[in-house]
């Protein structure tokens, strides 16, 4: 099947999001569930990861153990406010990305403290 075929399908089925009755509480059951669905599989990696690194994890220093988790909540609760910061407005908006390139500058930070003792 070529692009523009599949590209065609993609755009007939936003016509009828959006052209039929009832189609724009459809569209917001659908992206609720896909939004459950991307939070779930971030979960249950999360969850895996865990379990398979634990030793690593554990043998961490404080600081940095404290910096990985504190990054990591402090992402998940971004994710979580994100309606209400992209409401405030453009300043909402800076600093929901601010604090999520704070939360990934953390995990990477940890990432090469870890890599640079092997």
């Amino acid at each position: 099947m070529h692009i523009a075929a599949k590209l065609a399908i993609v755009a007939l089925i936003a016509l009828l999001f959006t052209a039929l009755p009832g189609g724009d509480g459809a569209l917001n059951v659908l992206l609720v569930l896909l939004t459950i669905a991307f939070f779930t599989a971030i979960a249950v990696t999360g969850y895996r990861l865990h379990r398979q690194y634990r030793f690593e994890l554990d043998s961490l220093p404080e600081r940095q153990r404290g910096i990985l988790y504190g990054s990591i909540g402090l992402a998940f609760l971004t994710f979580c406010a994100t309606r209400q910061m992209f409401d405030a407005g453009g300043a909402g908006a800076v600093a929901w990305l601010a604090l999520l390139g704070l939360c990934s500058y953390g995990l990477y930070w940890v990432w090469t403290q870890y890599r640079s003792y092997g």
